[in-house]
């Protein structure tokens, strides 16, 4: 399999700290309201303990990303590594992107007045460093994997809630949150 990067999201370790979505917004200085990573406590039918279960979400790098076949001035090209990158200079902010991306990755700039999104910091990968969301992370459940060598038992591609879209074959893998332990005295 050819090389292809994308996000692990470990729910299992994830705090919900938004130190990646700060990491984020501290390496690309987005304008106020726009976000290009956030993080998305599981819905209660989902997971029964809210305050423990957490996806940091960002581009998905898809293999067959819709942002790139439905934008008309060519502003989205993938490289060999499989990152996403989005040219926003070309950018006519027509939103086509933005409304055709299942998980709501690119996001309009009001101030540019055109699309942006993640761009899997393809700068910091080209000098040998992490994403800065990724070197963040303080409890390593956000982490940096190439497909073709990725081999984590537990990971699952569409966790419940997250819209299962075969056709685009998103880059990300989940770690499913698992339910707390509940030790009681007599155990012990």
């Amino acid at each position: 399999m050819k090389k292809r990067l994308g996000f692990y999201v470990d729910a299992k370790r994830c705090i919900g700290c938004y130190t990646c979505a700060m990491a984020c917004k501290n390496q690309y200085h987005q304008v106020n309201g726009v976000v290009w990573r956030d993080i998305y406590d599981l819905k209660e039918e989902l997971f029964p303990h809210r305050e423990r279960a957490f996806y940091s979400l960002a581009c998905n790098h898809c293999e067959n990303p819709t942002c790139l076949e439905v934008c008309p001035v060519v502003a989205y090209y993938k490289r060999d590594d499989g990152v996403v990158v989005h040219e926003q200079e070309k950018c006519i902010g027509c939103g086509n992107c933005i409304r055709s991306c299942p998980y709501g990755a690119p996001r309009y700039n009001p101030v540019e007045k055109r699309a942006e999104k993640c761009s899997l910091c393809w700068q910091r990968l080209d000098a040998d460093l992490l994403p800065a969301c990724v070197l963040s992370c303080p409890t390593d459940a956000l982490q940096l994997i190439d497909l073709a060598t990725f081999d984590e038992p537990n990971a699952v591609q569409f966790p419940p809630g997250y819209p299962r879209m075969r056709r685009l074959n998103p880059s990300t893998r989940f770690r499913m949150a698992e339910m707390p332990k509940i030790y009681r005295r007599e155990d012990v």
